[in-house]
């Protein structure tokens, strides 16, 4: 494995062990901001440190961007939105309980969609792929990150613990922010502390999907 990749992982182990004993906010928020700014570009962090994104994004042009390999059931725009909307979804109406970014950026993204993503078929994110203006998708999800940063950083300890607000999830549901068919990760959402939606999606989940870039990488050439 690549050793940045590696060093992800194992500092992924930490922050999980940070963020289960609770006995070191600090800690945890440091690893959390490490982590999460790995899995976006390096400007939108401007930690200066590693970025899996940048790396898997390095020298793809639009048009392979918006191409679905063959056999293939996703674009790499694709992934970008279902990262950005999952992100913005979780952490600022689960974890803030604040408005979605999306709704100041929907106008520029040019897409139909107002969901995460998730349960589309194959139909449908080849729209999405063919009809996302990528500069406004890349300026969002970049927008995205920097929101969860504030949000980590301003939370209190106590919060961590809490399990996520009922009434935020009708919200999402309201809001026609996940599709009905995938309501199981609505369920799944309601199962979990703020600490839990700090792993999943912000960190883990973006991690996941950039390996699926990678993959697709190998597929386009």
């Amino acid at each position: 494995m690549n050793p940045n990749r590696k060093h992800w992982n194992e500092q992924q182990q930490l922050l999980q062990a940070a963020l289960r004993n609770g006995q070191d906010h600090a800690q945890a928020v440091k690893l959390f901001l490490a982590q999460h700014a790995a899995t976006h570009t390096a400007e939108m962090s401007e930690s200066g440190n590693w970025s899996f994104a940048a790396e898997v994004l390095a020298g793809l042009d639009e048009a392979a961007l918006r191409r679905i390999p063959p056999g293939g059931e996703h674009s790499i725009a694709w992934i970008l939105w279902h990262l950005a909307r999952i992100e913005d979804v979780t952490m600022n109406l689960l974890v803030a309980g604040s408005p979605q970014l999306f709704e100041g950026w929907q106008a520029r993204l040019k897409a139909e969609l107002i969901h995460t993503g998730n349960a589309m078929n194959i139909e449908a994110v080849r729209r999405l792929s063919e009809s996302v203006e990528i500069e406004a998708l890349k300026a969002y999800r970049s927008a995205v990150g920097r929101r969860t940063r504030e949000i980590v950083q301003n939370i209190a300890p106590a919060e961590l613990k809490q399990k996520v607000n009922p009434a935020r999830l009708e919200t999402i549901r309201a809001q026609g922010a996940v599709l009905a068919e995938a309501n199981e990760i609505i369920t799944y959402w309601g199962g979990r502390t703020i600490a839990g939606l700090l792993l999943m999606p912000p960190t883990r989940h973006n991690f996941l999907h950039l390996n699926e870039i990678l993959r697709i990488r190998q597929k386009l050439h």
